[in-house]
């Protein structure tokens, strides 16, 4: 594997079905941990964590290990960005638990957030504040897309998501700023369920490598865990990338 490109998927849980892939001692996640490198943590959008059990998971894994976490709905959908600070000041203080292993933030909007250029700015300038580790931004309305939205992510250093099924064409590439490249892969043609075949693999592994080139870091998020197969292409895209 290319030493700037991480694989992983959004949760833990290892089916029967894919047991030989990992380690056989320990917790979920800490059988994960011994084939991929990198965890989404997305229970987080739904409900908090303590500090304490972040660092219950940080301390399953190895040092070199990372976690991204996103960010909850109660700041994107319910609030809707405004007025969160408070939401803010919470998520830190519950992911400081994971001390060095918090690889990044991960902020997905939905799909009926239009882009509105005061509100954006003081959120992302809300959240530099709290977060200086790496923050991955995934739009989902069109407005995101506009050539004049690039000024955001440049000022707060922000990744742009690059998602499959892509809901504009912009969106299935990487963008924003910083040194981080973020792919979520939520399965297609059935976004959850559906899995990836070869040839789509290694265009996606193809797009990892381009991405990682000189300073750059490329992530890769499996989400099509609903059927089951985050996993299996995971392990098939890592075993890509290890071919030259």
């Amino acid at each position: 594997m290319p030493a700037r490109i991480r694989i992983g998927v959004a949760g833990w849980s290892i089916l029967s079905r894919h047991r030989a892939l990992f380690g056989e001692e320990g917790s979920h996640l800490a059988r994960y941990a011994t084939r991929l490198d990198v965890v989404e943590i997305n229970s987080s959008f739904y409900r908090p964590h303590a500090a304490a059990t972040y660092a219950r998971w940080a301390a399953q894994v190895p040092p070199g290990f990372r976690f991204s976490v996103k960010l909850p709905r109660a700041v994107t959908h319910d609030a809707r960005l405004v007025g969160c600070g408070a939401l803010l000041d919470r998520f830190a203080g519950e992911v400081a638990g994971l001390g060095r292993r918090l690889g990044g933030v991960l902020v997905q909007l939905p799909p009926s957030l239009a882009f509105d250029g005061r509100v954006a700015h003081r959120f992302f300038a809300m959240l530099r504040r709290r977060f200086d580790c790496a923050i991955a931004c995934e739009p989902r309305h069109a407005s995101w897309f506009a050539p004049g939205v690039d000024a955001l992510w440049q000022r707060h250093a922000v990744a742009r998501v690059a998602a499959d099924p892509a809901r504009v064409p912009e969106a299935g590439l990487p963008g924003g700023a910083g040194r981080w490249a973020y792919f979520r892969w939520h399965g297609s043609p059935r976004m959850y369920y559906d899995s990836y075949d070869d040839a789509r693999l290694r265009d996606l592994a193809q797009a990892l490598r381009a991405a990682a080139r000189g300073r750059r870091t490329a992530w890769c998020i499996f989400d099509n865990t609903a059927g089951g197969h985050a996993l299996a292409d995971a392990a098939r895209l890592q075993a890509m990338l290890a071919t030259p």
